[in-house]
């Protein structure tokens, strides 16, 4: 045992001074190459586009199939040193097309003068959710909802997998705000409203996805978002106002970020809205002091989609775009997701040589981006072997989803032991949710609002689908009875619900995420309510499945159902 001991303790021992070392060696490469860059090259790396500024367009919109336009990529890169690209142009692609897409970015950067490589970025939050075939794992309150890091942990670590099989080194995950807010649309991207659950369940994907190196060739950087108290707007709507004080963020909204740090995540995401009056996008006291001296948070912290505009156009704080980023890169922003234009490249550059940003703080943020990209391996390989990933959407891979699908899964009721139902029971499956993916996946599933789910997840099974191969098509009579909203045909399931042994009332959301799910009311819609009281007439035991991504109240369904 003392033998053993002693082994572990040298190879940890080991592992520690060659870390030190690289982390060593990584700072002399930072440094070097920053005495080397101009101001216009350090302004670049601050950039962020995203991939709708470099795609091919025609008098009709983006030309199919999808193609970059050298012309635009070379202004990018080759004008304005641009340091980051993301996203998709409004669809997933095949890794190959992935492949195609970076390669040509990251050939276009070996022609700049230094060839610094593109560190691309993405939002891969339950999945590498934007490549054709990958693996989805439940989104995060499901993940929330069994408890289990373990889960976290392997959704990470095979997300971090298919998103390096996509070519692409930086996720923009996972989100760590805590769902206190019922109405709030992005409810479903948290790991919860529990301070300690969301630290825990954000720690073990954040490992997950960078492991002990992100250079790792399946491993990925993670990014913590949206920092700090983005999630609780007095409204309940997207990315409007919060009034937070201090105790009540230190004790409930920080610690997830605060845990974050300690498990190494290399990057952050900024809040976009504001907190008691002051935009987090423009807070030195949230963003440097909180974050860099109090937590020690050493790695990039990038804006969300338009930020920095918005400082100007809706938070009202900036007399001009210009004044809006001055504000905001002197609060320690490094990164601006611009992510159409160049503005501000531009504006950045006539506020360092005017003197309103110094230098320092201009350095300050290109050595934190570079460093990322040495410690990513960008420089060495920017663009991985096709080789490498052949576990992509594998049957293993598929399995850790299903086993993460089948602990989150919660039964909140079961009167009278109706579940499971007896075998050779005849059922009605009824409700707007029983036959769409969207309703299962949610957003930033293909597409950013999930409205695609249905198309790019056809090979998957809906929850009719899913009943009807586990009893049998024959045991199975189908009606929508409503939309989501609306009425559709509920005297048909009223029928319909006479003539079996068992109602399964499929109710809940459509996908939605951000200002698209924005509502004023947290009781399911009538039309759902409608159903349940139609097809509970007929006496029959109604088990009713939720399908949503916030707690809708449901309590005169409740009265209606056996489970």
């Amino acid at each position: 045992m003392r033998q053993r001991l002693l082994i572990a303790a040298f190879l940890c021992c080991a592992a520690t001074a060659s870390a030190q070392q690289n982390n060593a060696k990584i700072e002399q490469q930072v440094g070097q190459l920053l005495a080397k860059m101009t101001l216009e090259e350090k302004v670049g790396q601050m950039t962020q586009v995203t991939l709708d500024a470099i795609i091919k367009t025609g008098s009709s919109g983006t030309v199919e199939p999808h193609t970059i336009d050298a012309q635009k990529l070379n202004e990018a890169i080759l004008k304005y040193h641009v340091g980051s690209i993301l996203n998709t142009s409004g669809k997933p692609y095949t890794r190959e097309q992935w492949l195609t897409f970076i390669t040509q970015i990251q050939q276009t950067a070996a022609k700049d003068r230094l060839k610094i490589p593109v560190v691309y970025g993405i939002d891969a939050i339950h999945g590498m959710n934007y490549t054709i075939g990958c693996t989805l794992f439940p989104q995060e309150i499901a993940l929330a909802a069994t408890f289990n890091p373990a889960l976290a942990l392997k959704a990470g670590e095979i997300t971090a997998y298919e998103t390096r099989a996509s070519y692409i080194p930086w996720n923009f995950s996972p989100v760590l705000d805590l769902g206190k807010n019922a109405l709030w649309p992005r409810i479903w991207e948290t790991f919860g409203e529990d301070p300690f659950v969301a630290k825990t369940m954000g720690a073990a994907m954040i490992k997950g996805y960078q492991g002990d190196n992100i250079g790792d060739k399946y491993k990925v950087a993670a990014c913590m978002k949206h920092y700090l108290g983005y999630s609780f707007p007095l409204s309940g709507k997207d990315r409007t106002p919060a009034w937070i004080p201090d105790r009540y963020m230190r004790e409930y909204f920080l610690p997830s970020f605060r845990e974050a740090v300690k498990a190494g995540a290399r990057t952050l995401m900024i809040n976009s809205a504001e907190i008691n009056g002051v935009p987090v996008h423009s807070s030195k006291y949230l963003l440097t002091d909180v974050l860099r001296n109090e937590l020690g948070f050493t790695g990039i912290a990038v804006t969300d989609w338009a930020d920095i505009k918005y400082l100007h156009d809706r938070h009202k704080i900036a007399a001009t775009q210009k004044e809006a980023v001055m504000i905001a890169v002197n609060a320690g922003v490094d990164m601006s997701m611009v992510p159409y234009d160049y503005s501000f490249y531009s504006y950045l550059l006539e506020l360092v040589k005017e003197g309103k940003v110094p230098m320092t703080r201009i350095d300050e943020s290109v050595k934190r981006i570079l460093t990322v990209k040495y410690e990513l391996g960008l420089f060495e390989r920017p663009v991985g072997n096709p080789s490498d990933y052949k576990k992509f959407g594998s049957a293993e891979f598929t399995k850790a989803s299903l086993d993460a699908a089948t602990e989150a899964i919660t039964l909140l009721k079961n009167s009278n032991n109706v579940l499971p139902l007896k075998k050779g029971i005849k059922v009605l499956v009824t409700g707007p949710t029983a036959n769409t993916m969207r309703a299962l996946n949610g957003g930033w599933s293909y597409t950013w609002q999930g409205d695609k789910n249905d198309e790019y997840a056809a090979s998957k099974n809906t929850i009719l689908e899913a009943i009807q191969q586990k009893i049998g098509a024959a045991n199975v009579v189908y009606e929508a009875g409503t939309s989501f909203d609306a009425v559709q045909n509920i005297d048909a399931a009223a029928m319909a619900a006479e003539q079996v042994d068992a109602v399964i009332l499929c109710v809940g959301e459509l996908s939605y995420t951000e200002n698209v799910g924005n509502i004023d009311d947290l009781n399911i819609p009538d039309a759902q309510v409608q159903l349940a009281k139609a097809v509970a007439k007929a006496g029959k035991p109604v088990i009713v499945v939720l399908a949503e991504g916030r707690p809708r109240i449901v309590t005169e369904i409740d009265k209606l159902s056996a489970a």
